[in-house]
Parts: C-alpha cells; sequence; structure tokens
C-alpha cells in the first residue's frame, strides 16, 4: 500500500459525532470530486471504503440513494448521482444556487470550529495524493476549477498554512513541498499516524544523510593526504635510490623513515610518530626538505 494510500485509509476509518462536521466532510468530498454541478456530482475513489462512506454521507445528511459502481478493471469506484431532483437537492443543501457564474467554497457551511479542518480532509480524500517521505515531499490537492483552487488556498492558509500553486495538464495544483508542512497538514486533517510514520522516517533518513556526509569528507581528507604524500614519498625514494638516507641529517633521516613506513598518515599524525613529538610545521619543514633535496639530485 503506497504512503498515500496509507493516509486516506487512516483519514476515511475517523467517526464524525457532530452533524456540522459530518456536513463538512460530505461537502469537501463533494466540491472536490469528479463532478459537482446541478447537472451532476461524480464521486470516484481507488478506495471502496472511501466510496461508501460519501454513499452513506449522501443518504444520511441528504436522503439521497445512491450506487457504487467499479470500472472494468477494479480500480476505481464511482459514486454518480444524476437524478435532477436528487442533485438539486444536494447543491441546496450546501447552499449553492444556479445563478453562481462559478464554484467557490461556502464558508458559511462551517459551524464549529473543527468544520474546516474536517472540509479539508474530505477534499484530500477526493482530490489529494501525498508522496512516500523515504522518496520526496510532496502534498497535493489536485482542482479543476481556479477559483475554486483559490477558495481552498484561503481555507488552508486560515488553517495556518502556506500552500504554493502550480498548474499541470489543465489542473491546478495546490501543493507543499517542505516537510514541516506536510506533517502540519495530516495533523489538520486527522492522520496523525502517517504524521508521526513520515517524521520517523524523516529522522532517519537525516542520520543517514549525515552518515553519508561525514563518510565522504573523510574519504576527500585521505585523498586529499595521499595527493600531497606522493611526491614526498616519490621524494624520499629517489634520494634513497641516489645516495641513500643514511647520508641525510639524523632529523630527516628519521622524517623520511617514518613518511614511507605511513603514507596514508596526516601531518599531524606524522608528527605524534616522533619521540618526543614534534610541531605539525616541523613534520612539514622537514618534508619540504626533503623534496628540495631530491630536486637538487
Amino acid at each position: 500500500m503506497s504512503f498515500s494510500s496509507r493516509v486516506k485509509n487512516e483519514l476515511v476509518k475517523i467517526e464524525q459525532e457532530n452533524n456540522c462536521c459530518k456536513k463538512s466532510l460530505l461537502y469537501g468530498m463533494a466540491l472536490f470530486s469528479k463532478s459537482f454541478s446541478f447537472r451532476e456530482i461524480v464521486f470516484q475513489s481507488k478506495s471502496i471504503e472511501t466510496a461508501e462512506l460519501f454513499k452513506a454521507l449522501l443518504f444520511e445528511l441528504c436522503s439521497v440513494q445512491s450506487k457504487i459502481t467499479v470500472s472494468p478493471a477494479g480500480k476505481i469506484y464511482t459514486v454518480s448521482v444524476k437524478k435532477e431532483a436528487n442533485v438539486s437537492k444536494i447543491m441546496a443543501y450546501f447552499g449553492h444556487t444556479k445563478s453562481e457564474t462559478s464554484l467557490k467554497i461556502n464558508f458559511s457551511v462551517f459551524e464549529c470550529e473543527e468544520c474546516q479542518r474536517v472540509f479539508v480532509r474530505g477534499a484530500f480524500l477526493a482530490c489529494g495524493a501525498v508522496s512516500s517521505p523515504e522518496k520526496d515531499y510532496h502534498l497535493e490537492f489536485s482542482v479543476a476549477f481556479m477559483n475554486l483552487s483559490k477558495s481552498l488556498i484561503t481555507a488552508l492558509q486560515e488553517l495556518e498554512l502556506q500552500p504554493k500553486l502550480t498548474n499541470r495538464k489543465g489542473y491546478n495544483i495546490i501543493y507543499f513541498k517542505d516537510s514541516e508542512a506536510i506533517e502540519d497538514c495530516l495533523y489538520i486533517m486527522g492522520a496523525s499516524k502517517c504524521m508521526f510514520d513520515m517524521m520517523n522516517i524523516k529522522i532517519v533518513k537525516e542520520i543517514r544523510n549525515s552518515a553519508n556526509r561525514k563518510a565522504n569528507c573523510e574519504t576527500a581528507n585521505i585523498e586529499k593526504t595521499v595527493a600531497a604524500a606522493s611526491p614526498q614519498i616519490a621524494a624520499i625514494m629517489k634520494i634513497q635510490d641516489k645516495k641513500g638516507l643514511d647520508a641525510l641529517s639524523e632529523p630527516l633521516r628519521q622524517m623520511a623513515e617514518i613518511r614511507l613506513e605511513n603514507p596514508d598518515s596526516s601531518l599531524g599524525e606524522l608528527a605524534e610518530m616522533f619521540d618526543p613529538p614534534i610541531s605539525r610545521s616541523g613534520v612539514n619543514h622537514r618534508l619540504s626538505r626533503l623534496v628540495k633535496i631530491a630536486e637538487e639530485l
């Protein structure tokens, strides 16, 4: 089951006690369904539970009977209301009239503080989707009409959310890309379990990314050390071949032997190998002298 399906599965199981909230839930599902007009009301979902919830709310609140049909492939469940009298009853129940020039949210439907949150839940069940946090952070509502999408943005802003708007294949996409904003939206809709799952996944990702950054940094440091050591070792081997390390002064001979035995050690690590230890700059100076001697040979 996808993360988006898990979210919707959690949302559809929430029971509402107040009739005003049930009305707001049905309104969100109907208004953002495939079709919401005086001609027909058509709700579609990939979840039979969601389609059954829509059908049950229609009957309980509007006394409208409806049937659930399934697509030939068995993946899409559809609840349709096409009888003119029933469609008009539903539209009037939510305060919509035929004189309206464009479809917008009728905010007067919301009667209590919880209603608007429940309405957003219904909208998400109808037209929402959310990516798996293991792959990407993205939550969206896909809305067919511009004025309706602007109304939804207003509703989300009143809940202290700040969505963005774009267009994709003729649809207005209201979306969040920030993980914290998605978590807030999930919490507001009532998907608290999925919200905590997302937070846990994000923590694991951050730990993994931090470990990878540290490993990459350590690898880069090793490569840098090896790159710096290569000319030093080449110089020491040249001195050894041309005149022998015994021809060097004791400090330089000791430095040459320590570097040959520790080709991947940093200057600081080499400094600790002397007895007594010397400074990092002292190691650098001695290695530079060895390279210069090799160049003079």
